[in-house]
């Protein structure tokens, strides 16, 4: 990825989420928007059957992962008009309460920051090559997809989607 001010990293320490917003727009007099998610560990027992979640462990292929998230940051940028763009996703062992991914997105207005904000986010969550296991009183087991976020990535290919 070539684009100036735009940014992943695949990581196993935590990040400072006021920084990087702040970094989005530093210096920039073009930026009219800032948009961001942060993702984090919960431990929702609706999220699984067996218990609440008491730590997930997140795993990728080094290299494999960077690529992807670029090509889908690289299709969010083919679609908006943006000034930046941070992702920071984490692997290694998380627990509840603990940041997993952060998604900030800066351009000249919020109609596109907010879209693009959300489209990597969902591409995010079925393209990205991330396996993820929940730890629970009954063992540990690995995360399936969820159908609801395969409909939420879906509808960016429809007509109207972005």
């Amino acid at each position: 990825m070539s684009t100036t001010g735009f940014r992943i990293q695949v990581q196993e320490a935590d990040f400072d989420t006021g920084a990087e917003i702040a970094a989005l727009s530093a210096g920039r007099d073009d930026v009219g928007a800032v948009a961001s998610f942060v993702g984090l560990v919960r431990a929702d027992k609706s999220a699984c059957q067996t218990g609440h979640v008491s730590a997930m462990t997140l795993e990728h292929y080094p290299g494999m992962t960077e690529k992807a998230l670029e090509a889908i940051v690289d299709e969010a940028a083919g679609r908006w008009s943006l000034q930046g763009v941070r992702v920071i996703h984490r692997f290694g062992r998380l627990l509840p309460g603990e940041r997993i991914v952060f998604v900030g997105v800066a351009s000249s207005h919020r109609g596109d920051a907010f879209a693009a904000c959300e489209f990597i986010m969902d591409y995010l969550k079925t393209r990205a090559p991330f396996w993820k296991k929940e730890d629970t009183p009954a063992g540990g087991r690995w995360v399936d997809a969820r159908e609801a976020d395969d409909s939420a990535a879906a509808r960016w290919a429809q007509p109207g989607g972005d």
